[in-house]
Parts: C-alpha cells; sequence; structure tokens
C-alpha cells in the first residue's frame, strides 16, 4: 500500500484552508439531479387551444377574401362610354347698359344737360313699351382732367367729363332687340353712347335647371345605345353602371362664328357631354 504523506482531509472541506483551484469546464461531467414538483399548467393550454382556433379563423377569412377578390378581378368587364345632349333654347332675359357721356369746362352746365339726356333717353324707352319698374338710372359720373398729373397743359380739351348709365332689365328680349334697333334715334339728338364695353345688351338663359334632369336623360340614353353598339360587337351585354359623371352644362351660341359670344344671340345652345362606365355581362 502506498504511502499518503501530509495528507489532511479537514482542509478539503474548509473553504478558509482549502487552496484555491481553478478547473477547466468540462462539458461532459454530470450535474447533480435537482427533483423539483411539477405543475400542472391548465391556463397555458387554454390559451394555446384560443391561439390555434384565431389563427385558423384569419387563415380561413383570409382564403374567402382573397378567392372573392381573385374572382371579383378575373370577372371584370366594362366600358366607359361618352352621351351627348344638345337643345336649342332662347333666352328669357336682356340686360341693356345705355352709358352715355357729356363733356365741358363748365361743370354745372355739363350736369344739366346729361339730366336732360337722361330725360330724353327715359322718354324713348317708355315709347317703345317699357315699365318704369324696367329703367333703372345709376350714379353720375364725375372726371376732372385738371386733377390728372400725367395731362399736357397745352391740350384744349374739355376740362370735366361727365358719364351716366341708363340700365333696362326685360324679360322681353324681342322687344329690347327691335328698340336697340332704333337707337340710332337717339344719337340723332346728340346723346354720345360709349360703346368701349363691346355689345351694350346681354342676353340670358336662366331656366338651365329646368332642362337639367330630360337633358342628363337623354345623355344617358345616348351614352347606353353606344355601349351597346360596343357590347354586341363583343359578345357581350352592357349591365349596371359602375360610375357616371354627368359633365359641365355649356351655353353656346345659336350660331358659332369667329368671336361670337352667346350673350350677344337671343338664340343659344345648351350642351352636356356625361361620361358613363357600364358593366359587360
Amino acid at each position: 500500500m502506498p504511502k499518503i504523506e501530509n495528507l489532511n482531509l479537514t482542509n478539503r472541506y474548509d473553504p478558509e484552508k482549502r487552496p484555491f483551484e481553478r478547473r477547466p469546464f468540462d462539458p461532459n461531467r454530470p450535474r447533480p439531479f435537482i427533483n423539483r414538483p411539477r405543475y400542472h399548467n391548465f391556463s397555458g393550454r387554454a390559451n394555446l387551444a384560443s391561439a390555434i382556433i384565431l389563427g385558423l379563423s384569419i387563415a380561413f377569412a383570409g382564403f374567402f377574401v382573397g378567392h372573392c377578390y381573385y374572382q371579383a378581378q378575373t370577372d371584370i368587364n366594362t366600358v366607359i362610354v361618352k352621351g351627348l345632349s344638345e337643345k336649342n333654347v332662347k333666352a328669357d332675359l336682356a340686360i341693356w347698359e345705355m352709358k352715355y357721356v357729356v363733356t365741358g369746362n363748365d361743370v354745372i352746365k355739363a350736369q344739366k344737360e346729361i339730366a336732360a339726356q337722361s330725360a330724353v333717353i327715359k322718354n324713348f324707352l317708355t315709347d317703345n313699351g317699357f315699365n318704369e319698374d324696367e329703367i333703372t338710372t345709376g350714379r353720375l359720373e364725375t372726371n376732372d382732367l385738371n386733377a390728372n398729373p400725367y395731362r399736357n397743359s397745352y391740350e384744349n380739351n374739355s376740362r370735366f367729363i361727365l358719364t351716366q348709365t341708363i340700365t333696362v332689365k326685360s324679360h322681353d328680349v324681342e322687344k329690347v332687340a327691335s328698340t336697340l334697333n332704333k337707337s340710332g334715334d337717339l344719337v340723332a339728338k346728340g346723346i354720345i353712347f360709349n360703346s368701349d364695353y363691346g355689345s351694350p345688351v346681354s342676353y340670358l338663359f336662366t331656366k338651365l335647371n329646368e332642362i337639367k334632369p330630360k337633358m342628363l336623360a337623354d345623355a344617358t340614353q345616348n351614352a347606353k345605345q353606344a355601349a351597346a353598339q360596343f357590347a354586341q360587337s363583343s359578345d357581350s351585354k352592357v349591365g349596371k353602371i359602375k360610375h357616371a359623371n354627368q359633365g359641365v352644362f355649356s351655353i353656346l351660341p345659336s350660331e358659332e362664328t369667329f368671336n361670337a359670344t352667346e350673350a350677344q344671340q337671343i338664340n343659344k345652345k345648351v350642351r352636356v357631354v356625361s361620361t358613363i362606365e357600364y358593366w359587360l355581362k
């Protein structure tokens, strides 16, 4: 039996007297077995089951939504057409602005002269069948040329320019047009009209809302006929309306000549172009 020297077993279990030893880590070294009590986690199993059910529900819902969307996309067939509707109308309101001018170096004398011309114009209008409630006299405008700092001193023009406007507003557009042709009688009496603004009469059509429903129905019918022709060539049928845009109503002159405006003509043309998208079956 070999001799064992200096074997001190008490130091082996005394942490203060035992020398420090560094041992290499051995992954194969057995670990002490700790016997812990087992607990049955029934709530965890319930949560797991709920999560599985929720996941399956989301998966099935996503499948049906995706399937329906795919079917809808594969079955989409539409056609976009335009429907035109036009209607000839007549102006129902005329506004005639008669702007006349008097000049002179004496403002009081010029004012009396323009007042006398206003009386002549009113008598002319009443003689042609206009009522007083159809005639409106605007304010008197006075322009002193000496107040203009850019006026040349050597000019011999009249100092004062007086301007006034009489407005006739009537629903009898034919009477306004015929009286306008007689306005030369006023010029013969020395009345000078200011024509810087083009035609003095504006003929207006104010009953657009009354014809809108019928015109929209005609435009829709016209668009449906165009869609039916397209469907016939593609072996399909016209379905319901998917999207519609009624378009903008335009009032145009009846005679579309160069520089013609609808306000200068009694007869007009109302036009609307509707854009409609139909389903094809």
